[in-house]
Order: structure tokens, then sequence, then C-alpha cells
């Protein structure tokens, strides 16, 4: 049985070889995971990740029962337990995707689960690892390479699982640098910089979008997220410091890529979209093939791609 709790299980192999299955399926359909059922179990608002795992899933000849806004439509309202819950939709699926605001959530479920555990987000500081998937997929795809890249990640990276993800995913191939554009109230936590240096990942942090972008070959603009924020005050102050305008867009080197894990709110204004730069609508396309891989390793019986996730 197969947990995917972190990004921290991929191996460079496995993940070259998961994105081999994930271009293998571009465009199709199948039967290859008829009379298999996914439970969506989601307690926070979701539409591209809910939505492409129930896709991915049916495109693949499954079945998908579903649960949106968990938090007060389960018996969560009632005080039931997380663990509880988990216990009970075991009779009900073949694996379950979910996402919940408590970091740490994922590896509860996958410790009480006898069907395999799909981390689909887990609190504003944990991870969300099918969606750093799909981020390193898309630049590689867009870049047609694996190594020597810089990303610059900008905005929110204090409250934002998704680059925290992808950045132990980075740290396994060669001659990545990476350049870190917050403000300091919203920098990247140390977890994730001890990390990158323990892996000689070379990183900067600056205030300086303009700077910061000119030598990127990928943007990774994110949003400042008012749910993550709860002072008001301090979601104003940050929520229009970076933006991506066309101008900036304009200003950034040739085959540069702009990605964002949506949805966005401001951040990228819309005149950027017809951008030679901008690929993060594309990126939907892609989550939702990488989506279909991991659904067919877990249950179709192809082999083990990635290790188990360690209790810690």
């Amino acid at each position: 049985m197969q947990h995917l709790i972190e990004t921290q299980q991929f191996t460079r192999e496995a993940l070259k070889e998961l994105f081999n299955v994930a271009t293998s399926l571009e465009g199709k359909r199948g039967q290859s995971l008829k009379g298999k059922i996914l439970a969506s179990l989601f307690y926070e608002p979701s539409t591209r990740t809910r939505l492409s795992f129930e896709s991915a899933m049916l495109r693949l000849g499954g079945e998908v029962i579903t649960m949106e806004n968990g938090k007060e439509s389960s018996s969560q309202s009632k005080g039931e337990t997380l663990e509880d819950s988990i216990k009970v939709v075991n009779h009900y699926a073949d694996l379950i995707v979910m996402r919940h605001a408590e970091v740490g959530s994922a590896a509860r479920a996958a410790a009480v689960s006898n069907v395999p555990i799909i981390n689909a987000g887990d609190g504003n500081m944990g991870q969300h690892p099918t969606q750093a998937l799909l981020d390193l997929y898309t630049i590689q795809r867009e870049l047609k390479r694996e190594d020597n890249i810089h990303i610059a990640i900008v905005g929110n990276l204090k409250y934002y699982r998704s680059p925290r993800s992808l950045a132990y995913l980075l740290s396994k191939y060669k001659d990545i640098k990476v350049t870190f554009i917050s403000s300091p109230e919203l920098r990247m936590e140390e977890d994730v910089k001890t990390h990158l240096k323990e892996n000689n990942v070379p990183f900067t942090e600056t205030e300086d979008m303009i700077t910061g972008i000119r030598d990127a070959d990928v943007v990774y603009q994110t949003r400042i997220a008012k749910e993550w924020i709860k002072n008001d005050e301090e979601y104003e102050k940050q929520r229009g410091r970076y933006i991506i305008t066309r101008a900036v867009a304009d200003s950034m080197k040739k085959g540069a890529i702009i990605i964002h894990p949506l949805p966005r709110v401001g951040e990228i204004e819309e005149a950027v979209d017809a951008s030679p730069h901008a690929v993060y609508f594309k990126q939907i396309g892609y989550g939702l093939i990488v989506r279909m891989a991991l659904l067919k390793t877990i249950l179709g019986g192809e082999k083990k791609l990635f290790r188990a996730h360690k209790k810690k």
C-alpha cells in the first residue's frame, strides 16, 4: 500500500518514471481502473485539485464518491475525529484523496487507513505533493530539460504549501538555483531553506521582484491567500505588493515561463495571459495527466514508484 504524503518520498528516478507514464496518458482514456472507487474528501474549498483527481479517475474507468466542504457537511461538524472518519470511508473506497486544514492531517489519516491516502493539501504550512509534481512536470515539459534551471518563487512563501513541496523536489536535480522573492513577513520557512542547504542547492532571498526574475527560467507566482492571513490590515498590505503585469512579463528572458498553482486573485494581470511566457492554464492539463499517472501507479498494479512515508 502506498500513501503519498510528502514529496520527499520521491527519488529522481521515480519522478522520471512517473512523468513517462503521465506523458503516455496524454489525450487517452481507458478502463485500467474499472471497478475501483476513489473517495475525494475535501474539508477545504478546491476546484482544480478535486475535479482533476475525479476526472483522472473517470478517464481511467474508475468511479468516484465525493465530499465537498467537509468541514460543514461531514460528521466532523458533529465532533467525529478525522481518524474515525477515515476508518469509515475505508469501507467505501479503494483510495482516498484528502484535503484538510490541519498540518499533519494526511499523515494522521495514513496511520489508520487500510487504503492508500493521497495528500491533496494539509494546512497552510504543510505540503501539497501532487501540485508540486504537476509544477515540476510543467517546468520540465516546457523547458525541455531537468537540470540547470533557475526558478524564482514570488509572493506568499510562508503560508503556501505548494512552493514548499516543490522545493523538496527541486533538490533532486543538478545545477538548480532558487530565488525567493517576498516581503520579510512572508519569507520561506527555515525547514525548507535548511533542506536546500543540506542538498547544496544555492538560494537567495530578495524583496525586489524585477531584479529577482531577470535571469529566471521559471517564475512561480503565488496568491497571498486571504484565508491564511487573518489580519485584514496585513492582508491588504501584502496583496498588491507583487503583481506580474504585461510589462513585467515582457521583461523576462526569452524562453522563460510563468507558472501559478491558481486561483489567481489579481497577482497576475489578465493581459499576461497572451504572453508567450504564460503557461499557468496549460499547467491544468499537465496536472490531469500527472494525477492519472499517480492513480494508475497506485491502483493499477504498476510497480511502486515512491518510497513509503516515514512516520515522524
